[in-house]
């Protein structure tokens, strides 16, 4: 695995660098929220189009994770991790410098491209670099600590360079580091690679990608009040969106190197907890995008103080994986994760009740506590779960299918949730200070997160999970 026949000397200054790698990606799914008023208020972006934003990036991260991991898998998971770090520098410099919102766009959607080569080269390093268990538990702890962390912190460096440099650091902000981290993989990260032929299934990521493109497009484009759901433009998107997914399927059943192995798919432990992964994602990206905006729209909070407001997520995300990290011995990773969902709805639901209009003690911060504890529960649950027993050969993949449902719910949760809104707000004839369509927002991601606790609740009863230690081994 990692070319020795021990343990690498140097493997925690390398999940160092590798966690600052995902920490990086995690960062640039959320450090736009907080910016994103003052960016598209700079770039003309109209409340239809700003969502792009968001799914530009997650939907070229998403439909391009599962190649990305394979490119990982035959090229070399740590040559990949370089590769994307200092090209996810070249698309942030684009991005920083971009005087209109097309181009920031195509910078953001640029981000997740690169992106999908660190995200599944980092999981899988993780991975192949920590082979005793008890080691691979702290590592899967401090990796679901950052993914959690990420989020949170994204949104308050988001509010410190908004309100004191500019919206437009929040990407250029990336390159030092994304540079440092690639020039420190040459040294301290060990190559790993899957050996055999490099055979790239392109048709199969240009349909998946090509097909949620469009299913977004027609979520964007339904919450326009020019378009709507009878409009032609949305319903060609949304019947194209389908058929490409469908195409997508048919490949995938035929390709001698499919994306999607679906015997990873449709095991019947691994499919629930894949399809739970993109639910919660699709709640979660919706709230952290409409709770930066409710922050600032209807509560009236500066830049930096929205947040500065987020800093309760980061708490409990940190506190939540240490003692779930220690719990190992005790949880099944099944128990792990429907706790984590459980509260996660909680929470969500919290925040959609009437008080959320009276403060931010009152209304915001026991959600805010709630939904980052759910958090810290789930992030280390999800990877522990679907990744065992995996053979070293379907690693890439399967750390690659898990960020691709987390990253697809993202995408296509945050048009759901923006339609939502936008049909909320036009129905009541709301001003950009109601509170109304926001609760009707949190209370559907809350339905998304349920739908995600039940499905794996369900599904995966009757069968026996192994302990969190023991997914890990």
């Amino acid at each position: 695995m990692n070319g020795t026949g021990g343990p690498d000397p140097r493997r925690w200054f390398a999940l160092a660098v590798i966690s600052t790698a995902q920490l990086l990606m995690v960062l640039s799914d959320s450090v736009i929220n907080i910016a994103l008023p003052s960016a598209a208020r700079d770039l003309g972006m109209t409340d239809a189009s700003r969502a792009w934003a968001i799914t530009a990036y997650v939907l070229a991260f998403g439909g391009l994770l599962l190649l990305g991991g394979r490119v990982a898998d035959t090229v070399g998971r740590k040559r990949a991790l370089g590769i994307g770090l200092l090209g996810f520098a070249a698309a942030s410099v684009v991005g920083g410098l971009a005087t209109g919102a097309p181009v920031f766009f195509a910078a953001r959607a640029g981000q997740g491209v690169f992106a999908a080569l660190v995200t599944p080269a980092a999981l899988a390093l993780i991975t192949v670099t920590f082979a005793d268990p008890r080691e691979r538990a702290r590592a899967f702890g401090v990796y679901g600590a950052i993914s959690g962390v990420g989020a949170a912190l994204g949104v308050i460096a988001g509010g410190l360079l908004t309100e004191f440099v500019s919206w437009r650091w929040c990407l250029l902000v990336n390159v030092p580091i994304a540079v440092g981290a690639a020039a420190l993989t040459i040294f301290v990260v060990r190559e790993s690679r899957v050996p055999g032929p490099a055979r790239y299934d392109v048709a199969g990521a240009v349909s998946v990608t090509a097909g949620l493109t469009a299913l977004v497009w027609a979520f964007i484009r339904a919450a326009d009040p020019g378009a709507g759901w009878r409009d032609a433009g949305t319903l060609f998107a949304l019947v194209g969106g389908v058929l490409l997914i469908v195409v997508f399927v048919l490949i995938e059943r035929t390709a001698a190197s499919p994306l999607v192995p679906l015997r990873l798919v449709l095991e019947r432990i691994r499919g629930p907890v894949l399809l739970s992964a993109a639910l919660i994602n699709a709640g979660l990206f919706g709230l952290f995008l409409f709770l930066a905006f409710y922050l600032q729209q209807v509560m009236n909070f500066s830049v930096l103080r929205s947040g500065l407001a987020f800093l309760p997520f980061t708490a409990a995300i940190v506190i939540s994986s240490a003692v779930v990290s220690r719990l190992t011995h005790r949880l099944s990773s099944r128990t792990t994760l429907l706790t984590g969902t459980l509260v996660l709805t909680g929470g969500l639901i919290l925040l959609a009740l009437p008080s959320v209009s009276a403060s931010y003690l009152i209304g915001v911060l026991p959600a805010e506590v709630l939904i980052g504890a759910g958090m810290g529960f789930v992030f280390v649950g999800q990877p522990t779960l679907v990744m065992h027993g995996v053979s070293h050969a379907d690693v890439g993949t399967m750390s690659a299918l898990l960020n691709t449902a987390q990253q697809v719910g993202g995408a296509l949760g945050t048009a759901v949730l923006n339609t939502v809104y936008a049909a909320a707000a036009l129905a009541i004839g709301s001003a950009t200070g109601d509170v109304a369509p926001y609760q009707l927002t949190f209370l559907t991601a809350a339905g998304l997160i349920a739908v995600a606790f039940a499905v794996p609740a369900i599904l995966t009863s009757s069968h026996r999970i192994p302990s969190t230690k023991e997914a890990l081994a």
